[in-house]
């Protein structure tokens, strides 16, 4: 048995059915479920008939790298998206098609990471995508958390970062548009990051998966490629970015998805996945095409959370002290109480489910978790849903906030 597997943590999603084990909530109100961000609205038809006339490919293997037509797509989107040249993403060199990001998020740290190496560190932000946790773990690395707090914006402060874990870091992820806090880093900040992994020889490994949700159609959210390219960096050397249509087009159960960036670290990751055996399937790749050459139905998405955002806004803003995030479909409001304990109160006065913030993060190095008293909201749930559950949050806050401490 690998060694490694015993290092694994418990998933969030396992740690809160154990939280609300011995819990019943009231018969008298609806369940309403804001604890995971799957996607709940409508996927867009024209991409559904696409796979549904597609399914006699079934009969075909499906090639590793994809069909040359779903790397022209994704190659053509990025650079409307980014303001990238023509010719700078090229789809027999810079693409490889995924089965979602989640998949690839690990997959690259198993075929990037030398064990053997005397460097030990994967970086990652805290809080985080548990993924990236145990991609580190099983590849045998050192995982080392840079936190992103409240007090910074939820953004990461890489000057605090000590040199002695540059010096020992092999690869970093980042996540911008961020899970939970939707923080989105600036292209400065992206350059910095692609500076160090110049000076220390790493590779940059960007989940962008929440960048097409973002409440200013004049103010979209920058890509490590983008600010690549800005700083004269049109090769992408070091630099990964993945993205999928889970979030933007509403269709996770289809895994789909691309990463893309370095030519050199995609020639080895499509070694890696030949043995891997996780070739896109023909009939995905051809719906995939399909989603990514549309934007209308990704500007409908936009305009959806656009108006949950301001309705939840409305009963949350004040008594949560919260704002508007720069992008994503997550709330991450700062409790004062333990954020376990109103997550079950919530659950047994109300009804409604969310996701301790704590479960998220780990204690970092200063012994200060930075999910602590904080709890994520996902607002995937249809907008009434979402409005019950806000009504319901301020009343369950009111009751603990009365409660003999």
């Amino acid at each position: 048995m690998n060694p490694f597997l015993n290092k694994l943590k418990p998933y969030p999603f396992e740690r809160l059915n154990a939280l609300y084990s011995d819990l019943l909530p009231p018969d008298s109100v609806p369940a309403i479920n804001l604890s995971i961000g799957e996607p709940k609205h409508q996927p867009p038809d024209f991409v559904l008939d696409v796979l549904a006339k597609s399914l006699h490919r079934v009969a075909k293997y499906p090639p590793t790298a994809g069909s040359p037509a779903f790397r022209r797509a994704i190659a053509r989107w990025l650079g409307n998206r980014y303001q990238l040249s023509d010719t700078a993403v090229d789809p027999d060199q810079h693409v490889l098609p995924v089965n979602g990001t989640r998949e690839a998020l690990f997959a690259i740290a198993q075929c990037l990471f030398d064990s053997s190496g005397k460097r030990r560190h994967i970086l990652m932000p805290n809080p985080f995508y548990q993924i990236y946790e145990g991609a580190a773990l099983l590849a045998g690395a050192e995982p080392w958390y840079y936190d992103t707090p409240s007090d910074t914006a939820y953004q990461p402060d890489f000057d605090s970062v000590p040199m002695s874990v540059w010096q020992q870091c092999q690869l970093l992820y980042l996540c911008t548009p961020g899970n939970p806090a939707g923080a989105v880093l600036s292209e400065g900040t992206l350059r910095q990051v692609i500076q160090l992994a110049e000076r220390h020889n790493f590779i940059v490994v960007s989940d962008e998966c929440y960048s097409e949700i973002y409440p200013n159609e004049q103010n979209k959210p920058c890509g490590l490629l983008q600010a690549a390219a800005s700083m004269g960096n049109t090769g992408f050397k070091r630099c990964i970015v993945l993205n999928s249509l889970s979030k933007r087009s509403n269709l996770p159960g289809l895994r789909s998805g691309f990463v893309a960036g370095d030519n050199e670290i995609i020639r080895q990751f499509l070694l890696y996945r030949t043995y891997h055996g996780c070739a896109m399937p023909v009939h995905t790749d051809a719906a995939s095409i399909a989603a990514w050459d549309d934007e209308k139905h990704v500007v409908a998405n936009r305009s959806l959370y656009r108006e949950k955002y301001a309705a939840v806004l409305e009963i949350l803003a004040e008594p949560l002290n919260l704002q508007q995030p720069d992008a994503g479909f997550f709330l991450w409001p700062k409790l004062p109480i333990s954020d376990t304990e109103f997550t079950q109160s919530l659950y047994t006065q109300h009804n409604v489910r969310v996701l301790p913030g704590s479960y998220l993060s780990r204690a970092s190095n200063l012994n200060i978790n930075p999910g602590d008293n904080h709890i994520r909201l996902a607002l995937v749930a249809p907008l009434d849903e979402c409005l019950q559950a806000s009504t319901r949050i301020v009343e369950c806050l009111e009751q603990c906030n009365q409660s003999p401490q």
